[in-house]
């Protein structure tokens, strides 16, 4: 094994510990928080498989999916506040 499949093992188990804390948590803030950082784990996920198989078309991915990960921590942000600015 070798140090790209070591943090493809890190990034999922913390994606495991964030999905639990989806699940479990009883507010919306855990909620939130947890499908963040599996979202962004995902995009770890990407960018170490990107890596790993020599692929530059990764890159444009994971910049998209970097802005759309960025308006959803907005809108989660407002939910968490009830809505209020």
């Amino acid at each position: 094994m070798n140090l790209l499949d070591v943090a493809l093992l890190l990034i999922g188990a913390a994606m495991v510990a964030a999905a639990y804390r989806v699940l479990v948590g009883p507010h919306k803030a855990d909620i939130g928080v947890g499908s963040d950082m599996v979202f962004f784990g995902f995009v770890g996920l990407v960018i170490v498989l990107g890596l790993r198989l020599d692929s530059d078309a990764m890159v444009d991915v994971v910049l998209v999916c970097t802005l759309v990960g960025f308006l959803a921590a907005l809108s989660l942000a407002r939910l968490v506040a009830g809505g209020k600015r």
